[in-house]
């Protein structure tokens, strides 16, 4: 069964968009870029409380 994790090895801030990637079977790179133009078009502020709260809620991956 697949999970949902913060990356540990592939992170730049948080490690959401690795984990996304990961989750997904995805390059890292075209998440991240999803979610910048995601962000640009629904506003920056809802987009930074989203990425604070996945953050604060999705655990880290296992060692």
């Amino acid at each position: 069964m697949k999970r949902l994790y913060r990356s540990r090895s592939d992170r730049k801030i948080a490690g959401i968009c690795g984990g996304l990637g990961q989750y997904l079977d995805a390059d890292p790179t075209v998440v991240r870029l999803i979610t910048i133009v995601l962000g640009l078009v629904t506003g920056v502020l809802p987009f930074v409380i989203g990425y604070l709260i996945a953050w604060w809620i999705v655990p880290d991956e296992p060692s």
